[in-house]
C-alpha cells in the first residue's frame, strides 16, 4: 500500500470530530472547507472505512469506526507534539501540552500545590486539568482528551489502568453543638439516629453508606447534595452530621461557623486515590515525568497522616 494516512489527516478527522461541522473544522484549523473535506475523503479512502456521517440538519456524528478511530488518533497527535516540542531534547526532557483530569472534590486540594511544584521542575511542560466525575474522567481518558486522571480508586471501568497514590480515611464533621461533638472519637454506632447530610457524588454516597452499614447503621439522609461546601454549610447551622475525606483548613463553612471534626474509632475501610491511564498506553514523556512527581509529593501535599 503505497497510500498512507498522513498526520494532518488524522488533524482535520479530530477537528472534525470535535467541531460537529467542517465549516467548524475549518475555522479551527484556518483553511477552507474545501480542504477538509478532501482531507476527510483521503482518510477514509486510506483506511476503507466510512468514519464521518453527514447529515444537514444534525451536522457530523461518528461511525464506529470513526469512534474507534478517534482516541488512537489523539494519542499519535499527542505524541507528534511532544516530539515537536521536544526537538534536541526528546527523550530526554520533557516538553508540550500536558492535560490531566482531577476528581471533583480532590481537585481544590491536591491539583493547585501539583501544578505549582511540577512546573516549576519542567518548565517545558505547559499543564492543564479538568474536573468531573469518575465516569466523566474516565470517558475522557479513552478518548484521549486527557494524559492521566487522578481517581478515586472505585468502580474503575473496563480500558483503565491505575496505580495507587495514597490512602484515605474518612472523618465525621459535626456542628459545634452537637451531643458527640464533645467526644474526641466518634463511634460509627452512635451516628444511627441522627439526621446525615449526604455528599452525593458517586463514588462518595456509597462508600459512607458502606462504612456505616459495616457498624449497622443506616443513614438518615435529611439532604443530600453535590457539594462539598453545602455539606459544610449544613453541618455548620446544625442540620446534621456528614461523613467526608477531604479536610479543608480553618474548620469553618462559608459563612464563617465553625465546625467541629472527628475521628472515628472503628476500623473503617481506606478509599485509595490513584492516578488512572488508558489501559495499555505508552505514556508521553511529559505525562511520565508527571506521574513520578504525583508518586513523590501526593500523599505529602494531601496531609494523609
Amino acid at each position: 500500500m503505497t497510500d498512507r494516512i498522513s498526520l494532518r489527516q488524522l488533524h482535520y478527522f479530530v477537528a472534525c470530530a470535535e467541531a460537529g461541522t467542517m465549516t467548524g473544522a475549518a475555522r479551527r484549523l484556518f483553511v477552507s472547507q474545501g480542504a477538509v473535506s478532501v482531507a476527510i475523503a483521503q482518510l477514509e479512502s486510506r483506511t476503507g472505512v466510512q468514519l464521518l456521517l453527514r447529515s444537514k440538519a444534525k451536522g457530523l456524528t461518528l461511525t464506529e469506526a470513526g469512534r474507534l478511530l478517534l482516541p488512537e488518533a489523539r494519542s499519535l497527535l499527542a505524541r507528534t507534539d511532544e516530539l515537536q516540542a521536544g526537538m534536541r531534547d526528546i527523550g530526554r526532557i520533557p516538553a508540550g501540552r500536558l492535560v490531566i483530569g482531577c476528581f471533583t472534590t480532590i481537585a481544590p486540594f491536591l491539583i493547585p500545590p501539583l501544578l505549582e511544584d511540577f512546573q516549576a521542575a519542567h518548565s517545558r511542560v505547559a499543564v492543564d486539568f479538568v474536573e468531573g466525575s469518575l465516569t466523566d474522567l474516565q470517558g475522557l481518558l479513552r478518548e484521549g482528551r486527557c494524559e492521566l486522571a487522578v481517581l478515586y480508586g472505585v468502580d474503575i471501568q473496563a480500558g483503565v489502568d491505575f496505580d495507587t497514590l495514597y490512602e484515605t480515611r474518612p472523618h465525621v464533621l459535626l456542628p459545634p453543638g452537637h451531643p458527640l461533638a464533645e467526644q474526641e472519637e466518634i463511634r460509627l454506632a452512635d451516628l444511627a439516629g441522627h439526621d446525615m447530610i449526604a455528599l452525593d457524588v458517586p463514588p462518595s454516597l456509597s462508600y459512607f453508606t458502606d462504612v456505616l452499614a459495616s457498624a449497622g447503621v443506616t443513614p438518615a439522609v435529611r439532604h443530600r447534595t453535590e457539594s462539598f461546601e453545602m455539606v459544610r454549610s449544613l453541618v455548620a447551622r446544625g442540620v446534621g452530621y456528614s461523613l467526608l475525606i477531604q479536610r479543608p483548613r480553618p474548620d469553618v463553612s462559608y459563612e464563617g461557623r465553625g465546625l467541629s471534626v472527628r475521628r472515628i474509632k472503628d476500623v473503617v475501610r481506606p478509599l485509595p486515590v490513584v492516578l488512572a491511564r488508558p489501559a495499555g498506553s505508552r505514556l508521553t514523556h511529559r505525562a511520565a515525568a508527571f506521574a513520578a512527581f504525583c508518586q513523590e509529593r501526593a500523599a505529602a501535599y494531601a496531609e494523609v497522616p
